[in-house]
């Protein structure tokens, strides 16, 4: 029995494959399905000639299972044997044994039967309405069984992409932790650094610089500096991943994902350009690296 689900925001990926194939009426159908990562769904379907008119209908049936992703569709049929519905041209056999008759030959010609009917036009096979109506229902069910194969391949491979993403996010976090625990001493550092090289200088020049002053440029460097809003919106942002990752309500997670990482990018961004101390712009290179990691792989995330 089929099961009844498609794509979830469960953590899936886009890259998957599926088979299916079986023999009805001495004819044998096949499907392969393959999907790799793509920005929006887009499908590639392979028919026969005779069965080209389904393809609109197997798209719509694809369009439903599989919301995301670069789909290729393999259809093939074989006849093992002569199907119901092929018919011999009696018109055309009777032509060419009339051309026959009237080729010169030494001695009693001999007529091949197995020859005679592989010509062009003796066999005709059913007509196209026919073969579309026959292969509809079983195309149908082998199509949602490979799909089922793909679907749970899929699956498989983004149990491994979210252990990734959950790694990457605890090392966002952790770093980000360290970067939030040393910023209010950055100020105090400046503030101490700044008044010892003001008192060095005016010491030698005899001359004198009101606190005030010293305060003022102090709160200058302060404000030019202050990271807490941008540490605050990672903070917020690294909470919603985590969120998307792990919550199933009917809708996908891809597009959710590539979003908030670039919005931690851009904030990481701003900490750089702001900070003005070496252990943050370390680790804040490292954050960066990390976020880096988790847009790659978020673009096979379904």
């Amino acid at each position: 029995m089929r099961k009844e689900w498609k794509e979830s925001s469960l953590i899936s990926s886009m890259t998957g494959y599926g088979d299916a194939s079986c023999e009805v009426d001495g004819i044998h159908y096949a499907v392969e399905l393959r999907s790799v990562n793509s920005r929006y769904y887009k499908a590639i379907i392979r028919l026969p000639d005779e069965l080209i008119g389904l393809e609109a209908e197997i798209d719509s049936r694809l369009r439903k299972l599989i919301a995301r992703g670069s789909v290729l569709l393999n259809i093939s049929v074989r006849h093992e044997q002569t199907a119901e519905g092929y018919e011999i041209n009696r018109a055309m056999l009777a032509m060419y044994l009339r051309e026959m008759g009237g080729i010169e030959a030494p001695g009693q010609p001999t007529v091949d039967l197995a020859a005679l009917l592989a010509l062009p036009g003796v066999i005709q096979p059913p007509s196209s309405t026919q073969l579309i109506e026959t292969a509809r229902p079983v195309l149908g069910k082998l199509i949602d069984q490979a799909a089922d194969k793909l679907l749970d391949m899929r699956r498989k491979e983004g149990q491994t992409l979210e252990a990734d993403l959950l790694s990457h996010h605890a090392y966002i976090a952790q770093r980000l932790d360290q970067i939030v625990a040393h910023a209010p001493k950055v100020v105090d550092v400046y503030h101490q650094r700044l008044k010892s090289r003001v008192e060095e200088l005016l010491a030698r020049a005899e001359l004198n610089v009101p606190e005030i002053d010293l305060l003022r440029e102090v709160a200058v460097f302060a404000e030019r500096s202050d990271i807490a809003e941008e540490t605050q919106r990672m903070g917020a942002h690294l909470e919603q991943l985590k969120q998307v990752i792990a919550t199933d309500d009917g809708e996908l997670a891809g597009r959710t994902l590539d979003f908030i990482a670039q919005e931690l990018l851009r904030e990481a961004n701003t900490v750089a350009s702001k900070s003005n101390d070496a252990s943050i712009s370390r680790t804040i290179v490292e954050i960066k690296g990390a976020i880096d990691r988790i847009k790659e792989q978020v673009q096979n995330v379904a």
